[in-house]
């Protein structure tokens, strides 16, 4: 690498030299030119000042158009001054041209010097800060950690041209590095050893730099920075060093996409410990409501089959068949409801917390309609319950029990909400790729303000809170994330002239018939 660089600043430099003589040439040749059409000397003078300035600007060092200042003077002399071709003036006023001419040389260079400074330091500053816009655009579009670290070490490697390794800290230890080379298939084994980890991790403790090019660990092969914000250190970054340090100016770009790093590092884990404070605030309520709406859900039907079965046992004997058959058929319908609602508490609880696996199979769609209709039936005595089936035969890829615990929660929504008499149709069809249930009233319906909330968990349409009975409010939002499990979805729309239809969709199969 310093080979490389020293030869490439050898070319340079013999550039510069032949770009000095050839414009220094041309100036003279032009001078000549200028004396045999007769303009006086201070045209050529001119011309030699002209030279010494281009000189300026187009060479990489100040020290040529130092030494083109002086060349000039001597070139003036030896061509264009009496007698020609020799050192020698013979007009004493030369004697104050001389030094005037290499005065303005010398300042007219100074000045294309300072503005070329200005100019590079102006570029430089531009290069920057679009690097760090860059940097920045890129840096929020990230949404983790792993996303910032790999912005960050691949906008150095590509500015260093360097190979950079990243240690990223968690719980105040590093964690294994990450090497971003900058050609590909470069070893890194000699980064990832225990001496080079021992560097980063003084780097991390002390929260200073160390390594290469510093006073602090010199043998490492990387300079290692501490990614921070004040005390808070997220990680350490290593700049694979080899023969050549980094200059100011690349230093003063590394710290600042560092401090850009940091700062996104921070703004991550500021956002995910809010995420983590409001998902463990919602988990609160949800436990308040979910007891709150338990300890009253459980107790009314309770309290019912407690007081029921005491009547049957006191006043059995006085009792006539059918007040005994009203008891009976009370206590059966509490303790279906109490069944299914334990049902949708196990199920809502795997699903929150992640352990519900579907078992998904090819099942027809009217062996599941018919299972619910099973099950729904003698709570639906004091309705009409209808079912309409498609004529085609329809295959869906369910885990069938949990699609028949939505058709029951949808039928036992529709008895808890419609008036005794009232008509529930099940319907099914086959639309495109889908299978379309449906499951229609035709009791009061649904207002478009309840619509908007009515899927959401604890919501039961008459009002926020569950507080009436059987209102907990699990159902319909059991039957979504149910469905949405399955790849499915369930939305609810108007029936004419009155009612509510809810419908969800599955995703169908094709039926295979083998002859």
């Amino acid at each position: 690498m310093r080979k490389l660089k020293e030869k490439s600043k050898l070319q340079k430099s013999v550039k510069d030299i032949l770009k000095t003589l050839g414009i220094l040439s041309a100036a003279t040749a032009i001078g000549v030119f200028f004396r045999w059409g007769g303009l006086n000397e201070a045209n050529i003078i001119t011309v030699y000042i002209l030279g010494v300035l281009i000189t300026a600007v187009s060479t990489s060092q100040r020290i040529f158009s130092l030494v083109s200042s002086f060349i000039s003077v001597l070139l003036f002399n030896f061509w264009f001054t009496e007698p020609r071709f020799t050192f020698k003036a013979y007009e004493p006023s030369y004697l104050t041209t001389f030094p005037i001419m290499l005065a303005a040389a010398f300042i007219t260079s100074s000045l294309a010097e300072r503005i070329k400074k200005q100019a590079a330091q102006s570029a430089k500053t531009a290069y920057r800060t679009q690097i760090l816009f860059d940097t920045n655009q890129q840096l929020s579009n990230e949404q983790d950690i792993e996303g910032i670290i790999s912005v960050t070490c691949g906008q150095l490697k590509k500015l260093l041209k360097r190979d950079i390794i990243f240690y990223k800290a968690t719980e105040n230890k590093l964690d294994k590095p990450v090497f971003f080379p900058f050609q590909e298939g470069k070893a890194e084994a000699e980064y990832r050893t225990e001496e080079e980890r021992s560097v980063a991790k003084w780097a991390f403790d002390n929260n200073k730099h160390a390594g290469a090019g510093t006073k602090t660990y010199t043998d490492a092969k990387c300079q290692y920075l501490s990614v921070r914000v004040g005390q808070s250190v997220f990680g350490v970054l290593g700049i694979v060093m080899g023969e050549w340090p980094l200059d100011s100016f690349e230093k003063s770009i590394v710290l600042s996409i560092l401090g850009e790093c940091a700062l996104a590092m921070q703004n991550e884990k500021v956002t995910r410990e809010r995420a983590a404070a409001a998902l463990m605030a919602k988990n609160e309520q949800l436990r308040a409501n979910l007891l709150r709406s338990i300890s009253h859900d459980l107790r009314t039907p309770l309290t019912s089959i407690s007081g029921n079965a005491g009547i049957l046992i006191s006043n059995a004997d006085s009792m006539g068949k059918e007040k005994q058959q009203q008891l009976y058929e009370d206590i059966y319908e509490d303790s279906l409801w109490l069944i299914n609602l334990v049902e949708n508490l196990l199920s809502v609880t795997r699903i929150e917390d992640g352990t519900m696996k579907l078992q998904l199979n090819a099942e027809l769609l009217e062996e599941i309609v018919q299972e619910a209709v099973h099950h729904v039936e003698k709570r639906c005595k004091k309705h009409k319950l209808r079912v309409q089936l498609s004529e085609n035969l329809i295959l869906v890829k369910a885990d069938a029990r949990l699609i028949v615990q939505v058709l029951v929660n949808l039928v036992d929504n529709a008895v808890k909400y419609t008036p005794k008499g009232s008509e529930i149709l099940i319907e099914t069809r086959q639309e495109g790729t889908n299978a379309v249930v449906s499951v229609s009233d035709n009791g009061s319906g649904i207002s478009d303000e309840v619509k908007e909330y009515i899927f959401e968990m604890f919501y039961t349409g008459n009002s926020h809170a569950a507080d009436s009975r059987r209102s907990l409010g699990l159902g319909l939002a059991l039957c979504k994330s149910i469905l949405h499990a399955h790849g499915g979805d369930i939305f609810v729309e108007d029936c004419q002239p009155h009612g509510a239809r809810f419908i969800f969709t599955l995703p169908a199969k094709e039926v295979q018939l083998h002859e």
